[in-house]
């Protein structure tokens, strides 16, 4: 009994973080899926939404909903400034000076904004903006944490359904995705598309690292390559440039972290879901939700 409840209790912990690779996995498969370009620098952004709430809390005092606003508006409009300033000259540029230049972004944000004095390359404590409560459900033990984590991660999820089903700018990332060109044959601006689809995943990215910060209350300049790499990993399980592929893959590797740090070793975590990610490209390498492409 004791360990099927640990077992829920560790499948808990590992939806907590799966839903923050969610978010930031999001942001990787809309980009791939119109641009077919993989943002490195997405993690980054992440780490910007962590930094941005941190100060909203110890110099202004922000209530928890306004620190998710201020973090979503201000990542979104950075993500969209590095597509205008970086990725914009080199559309028509093969796809490696794409993929180089998102390296080289990811490096130049992390490097330069550890010498700026209001970030730090050593960790820094991210002090929660309520308290901790908990809540014992007989012998499993939840607290607000979670419960905020989940809420605000089915909120997002929700609003960004609604956003690409409901809207003329997510009709248009819709059609854009399918074909960029014959898209922008149609008279749609596929320019601002691309932009809306950037600030969207930055959005994302920014909720994702405060409620990172919030759940692991420790934050530095680097602290966006791991969980960068894992959400990028996600995207792939899940069939990169799918909405729900990347949604569930982040699930998948969050409680796959979560598991192996649980009943193995913390060591082994980082290495099992490269290991996930090796089967996955041996036997399923279009992902969960992927579709083979036959050759004619």
């Amino acid at each position: 009994m004791e360990t099927i409840l640990y077992i829920i209790q560790q499948l808990i912990n590992g939806i907590q973080l799966g839903a923050v690779y969610a978010l930031i996995s999001l942001g990787y498969t809309m980009v791939y899926g119109v641009l077919r370009m993989i943002n490195f620098a997405h993690g980054d952004i992440f780490m910007l939404g962590a930094f941005i709430a941190y100060y909203g809390i110890t110099k202004f005092n922000l209530p928890f909903p306004v620190l998710i606003i201020i973090s979503s508006l201000i990542t979104a409009i950075i993500a969209i400034l590095i597509e205008r300033i970086a990725y914009k000259p080199l559309r028509n540029a093969p796809k490696i000076s794409l993929l180089i230049t998102a390296v080289g972004v990811s490096l130049f944000l992390e490097y330069t904004l550890s010498l700026n004095a209001f970030f730090s390359p050593n960790y820094i404590g991210f002090p929660r903006p309520f308290e901790i409560k908990n809540y014992e459900l007989g012998l499993i033990s939840i607290n607000n944490i979670h419960l905020i984590i989940f809420s605000v991660t089915i909120i997002s999820l929700i609003i960004l359904y609604l956003l690409i089903y409901k809207t003329k700018y997510g009709i248009a990332m819709r059609a854009a995705s399918h074909d960029l060109e014959i898209t922008r044959l149609m008279g749609i601006k596929t320019d601002s598309v691309i932009s809306f689809t950037f600030g969207i995943g930055g959005a994302l990215a920014g909720i994702g690292g405060l409620l990172y910060a919030m759940a692991y209350p420790q934050i530095n300049v680097f602290m966006g390559i791991m969980p960068g790499i894992k959400s990028f990993i996600a995207a792939v399980l899940g069939g990169i440039g799918i909405i729900h592929g990347a949604v569930l893959g982040g699930f998948i590797i969050g409680i796959s972290e979560v598991f192996v740090s649980a009943f193995l070793s913390s060591t082994f975590r980082d290495g099992v879901i490269f290991i996930i990610l090796f089967i996955f490209l041996l036997f399923r390498p279009n992902g969960i939700f992927g579709k083979s492409i036959e050759k004619v």
